[in-house]
């Protein structure tokens, strides 16, 4: 079931990509393994994926240890506190969802993700579009900024906010002299489209696990 549902996600991934003009290897797929059974993240890894998404720390930990050290990578891609960030460094490659300069001091020498707030949501975790510049210019020196993240607002056609996290890293490139190679956005409703507008990082879940168990 895993198997078939991870070849149906790839398809449509090659898919997106061949219609965008990009070359497959631009995109990466991450297994969103949050509240899901043990038994699931196991079949996903057998069925092929070595990449995984975690939301908490705890879970990241539970999950991590199910496999030889080394064989799977580790993202962190949810809202992370400042005291758990020393153990989600020791164990993710990639962090998504920074925020804050606190929060970066914390992941010392990691490779991070700013998340952006690009619908400038009040109730949605990230940095808003006109500050990110400044968080950027506070942060280069402690971690390496990889480029940007962002969830658009629900309810709303995605592509446009997917459209506008491209626009605004493109003229960060420009403000900060930093490639900001990477774009982590789209999820397993609209990931294509987040493809179509430069993802090199999608995060999907539900399309390949099902709906959560919480």
């Amino acid at each position: 079931m895993i198997a078939d549902r991870l070849r149906a996600i790839e398809a449509r991934i090659d898919d997106a990509c061949s219609r965008a003009g990009r070359p497959r290897s631009e995109v990466r797929l991450v297994a969103v393994s949050k509240s899901q059974p043990d038994a699931l993240v196991i079949e996903a890894f057998q069925a092929g994926q070595k990449l995984f998404g975690e939301n908490y720390v705890q879970e990241l930990e539970r999950h991590a240890a199910l496999f030889p050290a080394g064989s799977v990578e580790w993202h962190v891609i949810g809202h992370l506190q400042t005291n758990k960030a020393k153990r989600a460094g020791e164990l993710a490659s990639l962090v998504h969802s920074v925020d804050s300069t606190k929060l970066a001091r914390a992941l010392m020498d990691r490779a991070v993700l700013i998340e952006v707030n690009i619908g400038v949501e009040e109730a949605k975790a990230g940095v808003a579009p006109d500050a990110v510049e400044a968080l950027i210019t506070s942060i280069r020196s402690i971690n390496e900024v990889r480029g940007l993240m962002c969830i658009p607002p629900p309810d709303d056609e995605p592509r446009r906010w997917f459209a506008a996290l491209r626009e605004l890293r493109d003229r960060l490139r420009s403000a900060t002299g930093l490639p900001l190679n990477d774009l982590s956005m789209g999820m397993s409703g609209d990931f294509e489209d987040a493809i179509l507008e430069g993802a090199t990082w999608v995060r999907v879940g539900t399309a390949l696990f099902g709906e959560r168990l919480a």
